[in-house]
């Protein structure tokens, strides 16, 4: 991590899919400018395979790991961004340091049905994240730079 770098956590229940696939995102598109991490409330143990075939397709490597949040509750972050469907969950609460954002994904991890359909929904997930998220942050960083540029804010 350099100096430049800022800090971003996303949140979610189980840190299998969306949490872990926004991790990879940023740190695979803009690891330049921030260093992305992931945790959830209720960790599975593992990233879901179909996260990671995902990924994959759209030649991104990663090798996350399923983490608690409470890994990270006394480190600092930039922005913490929860990234729960908040019409059909409880999104985690944080109450660590950083400004906290959400961002409403459906979990892909609860699709049944073929191979294809589960599939088709962790692309589309990905596809929406890959979106979301380096604007969510490009908005951030804009903000960062328009308080630093003006003292007393």
């Amino acid at each position: 991590m350099t100096a430049d770098q800022k800090r971003v956590l996303f949140l979610c229940t189980g840190n299998s899919a969306r949490s872990q696939m926004a991790e990879a995102v940023v740190n695979a598109r803009l690891g330049d400018r921030w260093r992305a991490f992931s945790a959830g409330v209720q960790p599975t143990g593992r990233v879901n395979p179909y996260a990671i075939r995902a990924l994959e397709e759209i030649g991104i490597q990663h090798e996350g790991e399923s983490k608690h949040v409470n890994q990270f509750i006394d480190q600092e972050f930039a922005v913490v961004v929860t990234v729960c469907d908040d019409a059909a969950e409880n999104c985690p609460v944080w109450v660590g340091k950083g400004k906290r954002e959400h961002l409403s994904f459906p979990d892909p991890a609860k699709m049944t049905g073929t191979d294809d359909h589960v599939m088709a929904a962790f692309r589309q997930v990905l596809e929406d994240i890959n979106k979301k998220v380096p604007a969510l942050l490009v908005e951030k960083e804009i903000q960062f730079k328009t308080k630093d540029a003006k003292p007393g804010l």
